[in-house]
């Protein structure tokens, strides 16, 4: 059985082709700067190396197209026919209080998720023109949404509700929703099994550090919290996004700066021109902070500093709710990779049970690994995270549960 994962983001989209019975990568690659002069395409199988070449897309339906083509390729494609796929499986951001599962799409599921466009305009528009151009190119094979979001929705109503007038949330849904739940749902399921535990005897916190972060506390397997709110915008500080302010600082800013009464333009100063960025003047980008602080850059050193902060401040408050916990995970690609990132949040955690060892963190792998010490009463672990993997599981789920229902 064969699962297609199609993610399609505001500039890009990437797929992987899984063979199920195995779980193995067939076929794995991504159209990047859609729309823009420099677009490219980048591709690998299981069994060619990767090969990049430019390209002229101008929208996400051409994007599809192109990946799909590419797949059915004579010569180069990974499969004979389109039979062969059995379900596409999409990534969808933001599912709003519509979607608190996978859905196999239909008509009304496809109305449902229009309506979502308001709360995520950059990525949902491009999710619908995915699910649009894998029917016209696959038609007749099932399509499953599996949404970011889904995996929050255990969370209690005083942990997701926000402080505001309740009619705001009757009227228009605002509230807390999560992001990033396909990948803490696909490491909690693997720190489970790292601890040879079943989920339901578990505390865990699981931290999802990227260019986008958030952390996630976990109890029996169910999100009691976590860190980004109503948009990806709430939490901890991020490579270009602030992360929590103080709201009143936006109407002061829009006092002090006119320009910034456009909301588009609010919008970009919070989540592209803040964070790493915003602080440190010269990059998002975690590596290159940490090595400008390294060379005395007082700016980089600040901005380090601060982001790991705002997260243990997190683990901290997460720590309290929980009543302790048995796991802390690290995920994506500064909590895979950055030994000076892991390092500074576990610093001075030992009345929480929470000791690194700090040669264990230093050694260079990317195998999921323990990297507490041996008394530590929090188990460390480095989980890579694999949310196609997630997806294609979810949509080969949500596929056997309907035709189940059919018959």
């Amino acid at each position: 059985m064969k699962v297609l994962v199609v993610n399609c983001g505001s500039s890009s989209t990437k797929y992987t082709l899984f063979e199920m019975e195995s779980e193995k990568k067939i076929a794995w690659g991504i159209v990047e700067c859609i729309g823009l002069s420099e677009a490219y395409y980048k591709r690998q199988t299981s069994d060619a190396k990767e090969k990049k070449t430019s390209i002229k897309v101008t929208n996400h339906t051409e994007a599809v197209e192109l990946i799909i083509e590419d797949l059915l390729d004579k010569k180069t494609g990974s499969i004979a026919n389109i039979d062969e796929i059995a379900v596409v499986g999409h990534r969808i951001v933001h599912g709003g209080d519509k979607f608190s599962k996978s859905v196999l799409v239909t008509k009304e599921v496809k109305k449902g998720l229009k309506e979502c466009f308001s709360i995520a305009p950059l990525h949902t528009p491009a999710h619908y023109a995915g699910i649009l151009a894998v029917e016209k190119m696959l038609p007749g094979i099932p399509s499953v949404l599996v949404f970011d979001t889904a995996f929050h929705q255990t969370m209690p109503d005083y942990a997701y509700m926000y402080a505001l007038p309740y009619e705001y949330y009757e009227k228009h849904h605002i509230r807390k929703y999560g992001f990033h739940g396909t990948s803490h749902n696909y490491v909690s399921q693997r720190a489970a099994a790292m601890l040879r535990k079943s989920l339901s005897e578990l505390k865990l916190i699981t931290a999802h550090l990227g260019n986008g972060s958030s952390i996630t506390a976990i109890e029996k397997g169910k999100v009691i919290d976590t860190s980004m709110g109503f948009t990806p915008l709430q939490g901890v500080m991020m490579g270009t996004r602030c992360g929590d302010i103080d709201p009143a600082i936006i109407a002061y800013i829009i006092k002090k700066y006119p320009r910034y009464k456009n909301d588009d333009d609010l919008n970009t100063l919070m989540n592209k021109e803040s964070g790493l960025l915003g602080i440190s003047g010269l990059s998002g980008d975690m590596r290159t902070t940490i090595k400008a602080s390294a060379e005395g850059n007082k700016k980089a050193k600040l901005a380090f500093e601060m982001l790991c902060y705002s997260i243990k401040k997190y683990i901290s408050a997460y720590c309290g709710i929980l009543n302790g916990i048995d796991g802390l995970v690290f995920t994506a690609g500064i909590g895979e990779n950055s030994m000076a990132v892991r390092e500074k949040i576990c610093a001075n955690l030992h009345a929480l049970g929470i000791e690194m060892d700090a040669k264990k963190n230093n050694e260079p792998s990317v195998e999921e690994r323990f990297v507490s010490t041996a008394n530590s009463k929090v188990k460390i672990m480095i989980i890579p995270t694999n949310e196609e993997l997630m997806i294609a599981r979810e949509s080969k789920v949500c596929l056997h549960a309907s035709a189940q229902t059919d018959e």
